[in-house]
């Protein structure tokens, strides 16, 4: 498979919640966008710098009139990734841009739908195990039966 590069974008979304009768200001970072660059690292690179300088949250946009610019100030970390805050009349955000590779992508695979004799047995024994849950060093379960 040959390096395929993306860019990808998350928000810091935060969310306010009541508890105790205490406000709380929850954060969580979200993977807004993902871009493919066709190209090498040093393309992939360049436009996640150029991402990390001009995007726009959408909690500022949709607030936003045309011509507001926010007021930007943009941070290189260590590991390469760029971390932007915004700062728009009373609102404020973080966004995240790092450029990463893709190394593995697996489509989804559904069971077939069970048979009227399979819904029986169920109904009469219960519930099937769970899948043992992943930890190193232990194989890959056997799907067949």
């Amino acid at each position: 498979m040959t390096a395929q590069w993306y860019v990808l974008i998350e928000e810091d979304t935060r969310e306010s919640r009541s508890a105790d009768g205490n406000d709380l200001k929850l954060h969580r970072w979200t993977l807004v966008a993902g871009h493919h660059i066709s190209g090498a690292e040093a393309d992939a690179l360049a436009v996640a710098e150029d991402a990390a300088l001009h995007y726009v949250p959408a909690v500022l946009a949709r607030h936003s009139r045309p011509g507001d610019v926010p007021a930007r100030s943009v941070f290189l970390a260590p590991d390469g990734s760029w971390l932007v805050w915004l700062k728009q009349q009373h609102r404020d955000c973080h966004i995240r841009v790092t450029v990463a590779r893709l190394v593995h992508r697996q489509e989804e695979v559904q069971a077939p739908p069970k048979s009227f004799k399979q819904k029986l047995r169920h109904a009469l024994d219960g519930p099937e195990a769970p899948p043992e849950p992943w930890a190193p060093g232990r194989a890959k379960p056997s799907t067949e039966a």
